[in-house]
């Protein structure tokens, strides 16, 4: 190029390859009972402000399942997990929504559906926390579908309150139990389907 004094010039264009908000190295998961517990590694990331996690039911849409942070800008390796609880029986598919601190996002999806099987067996889990104030989480499993009831019973038998007393099918399931009303004490709650039952201790400190 000749310039107005009659100088020689010459005019370098360079475009640089933009390099990827986060380099995604891996994308697992496995199950616990009805838990999905998903585990992501980072090689790098530019500007990562976090990550939402998506889940659908097959052929249905996604919903926001939960949001974990990102670590901003790194060269270093970084591990994530979240856990998906409580999913009922069924086949389901997870995505990472990466999120720039501008807003920007792109999707990882992992890449084989998740299956939540039907329990094996009729189970009562032992209620947590125990002992607790003022609520506490009753867990238990049906191997076929029934008519369930969960009831709560103080020292002396006398039932203190149904929690549950209705048909359900087989899955996985939690109850919840609030003791405002009642006093600190030794009680029990006792699950029953299909001809099966079976009682647990638990214990409110106020």
């Amino acid at each position: 190029i000749i310039g107005s004094s009659g100088s020689l010039s010459d005019t370098v264009l360079k475009i640089w390859q933009s390099a990827l908000p986060v380099d995604l190295s891996s994308f697992t998961y496995n199950t616990v009972k009805n838990d999905v517990i998903l585990k992501w590694i980072t090689a790098g990331e530019l500007n990562n402000s976090g990550f939402d996690i998506e889940r659908s039911a097959v052929n249905n849409s996604w919903i926001k399942a939960g949001y974990v942070a990102g670590n901003g800008t790194t060269n270093e390796p970084k591990t994530y997990e979240f856990r998906d609880r409580d999913l009922k029986s069924g086949v389901y598919n997870f995505r990472l929504k990466q999120i720039d601190f501008n807003g920007q996002y792109k999707y990882y999806n992992l890449s084989n559906s998740v299956e939540i099987g039907i329990p094996d067996k009729f189970a009562l889990s032992q209620n947590y926390p125990n002992p607790f104030n003022p609520k506490t989480i009753i867990d238990f499993q049906l191997p076929e579908n029934g008519n369930v009831k969960l009831s709560v019973y103080d020292i002396n038998g006398k039932i203190v309150s149904v929690l549950i007393n209705q048909f359900m099918p087989a899955g996985y399931y939690s109850a919840a139990f609030n003791s405002s009303g009642i006093s600190s004490g030794v009680y029990f709650y006792r699950l029953e389907s299909g001809g099966l039952s079976k009682v647990m201790k638990m214990t409110v400190i106020k």
